[in-house]
């Protein structure tokens, strides 16, 4: 009886020992720097169980050898925790911080960027060559319903949600500013705000000019006078995009519902996408008296109060045109 409780304690003492070189052999395998020697970007794809992933790691060349990373991620309970995503890792990472990366869903993080002023079209274009996006876009786009800012996004988001997204971003940023907004303007909703934000948006590259050429398109509308605002005629003509050529005079003098030398107030919806600084302007716009504005051939405008002054902004205007060979 004796030698057998000798027997038994070896034994036991044998496999300890084993179990606890076993363990000592994994750990300083999945901590050793691993054999990738330069950036790699794999693609876990939905429904990856543990073995297509760590062997998707050892052909990408991240790991050198699938058995210890599958064996820890079972002794730790980590192959139920393993996320699909587009994963980054960088050179001589070990197997143990590819594993965390997987679990943490610590993915690369992808972003397209919205220009403000683009027409729903031209956002539809960009977003339709995102790379990582998928899915097509058949839902329709409201002119001026998205938020132009840069957006990020993982590999197999659809663009359906990203447009979404910026749909949400648009309404937000809408009711907050509007719940901010000046007393007394002559808008009565956020979205005759947003129509005029757009036009805003259109007629000035200056940031600083925003509220300025707000505050014009403001007081006409105060006082009734047609807005008289060329971007709403070229898009009256051609709502996808750019004209590609100056306004003719029978573009201005063609009947359309977005021809502002001809209608009254506001067109009936926005010709872009504003951007969150055109949006504030018309809401809080300059303190001005301004009703006229023209090029002054720096890349911003000329401002009058008068048809007076505006006429002479317009002869300097003309003379520079001329100096520079325009016509």
């Amino acid at each position: 009886m004796k030698r057998l409780l000798v027997f038994l304690t070896v034994v036991a003492g044998v496999g300890l020992a084993v179990l606890a070189g076993g363990w000592f052999w994994l750990n300083d395998h999945i901590q050793a720097p691993g054999p990738l020697d330069k950036e790699t970007t794999i693609v876990v794809e939905p429904g990856s169980g543990l073995g297509t992933i760590a062997r998707q790691l050892r052909q990408s060349g991240v790991i050198d050898s699938d058995f210890p990373l599958r064996l820890h991620a079972r002794l730790t309970g980590y192959a139920a925790q393993l996320k699909a995503g587009e994963y980054l890792f960088e050179p001589r990472i070990s197997p143990g911080a590819v594993l965390a990366k997987i679990v943490a869903h610590d993915v690369v993080v992808r972003f397209v960027t919205i220009p403000e002023g683009l027409t729903s079209p031209q956002i539809i274009s960009l977003i339709a060559t995102a790379d990582g996006l998928t899915g097509d876009l058949s839902l329709p786009v409201e002119e001026g319903a998205l938020l132009p800012e840069t957006y990020g996004y993982e590999h197999g988001e659809s663009r359906a949600a990203l447009v979404r997204r910026m749909e949400v971003a648009l309404n937000r940023t809408l009711s907050d500013l509007w719940a901010g907004r000046a007393a007394g303007l002559p808008l009565d909703s956020s979205e005759e705000a947003l129509i005029l934000a757009s036009i805003v948006e259109k007629e000035t590259s200056v940031p600083e000019e925003r509220p300025r050429v707000a505050a014009v398109f403001i007081n006409r509308l105060r006082r009734g006078m047609r807005l008289q605002s060329d971007p709403t005629v070229a898009y009256g003509v051609d709502p996808s995009g750019p004209l590609g050529r100056p306004l003719r005079r029978s573009d201005l003098d063609r009947e359309t519902l977005y021809n502002t030398y001809k209608i009254s107030g506001l067109p009936p919806g926005p010709i872009c996408h504003p951007g969150r600084d055109s949006i504030a302007a018309v809401l809080n716009p300059a303190p001005t008296r301004d009703l006229y504005f023209v090029a002054d051939g720096s890349g911003g405008h000329a401002f009058a109060e008068t048809l007076a002054g505006h006429n002479r902004n317009v002869a300097k205007w003309r003379r520079i045109q001329r100096e520079r060979g325009g016509r």
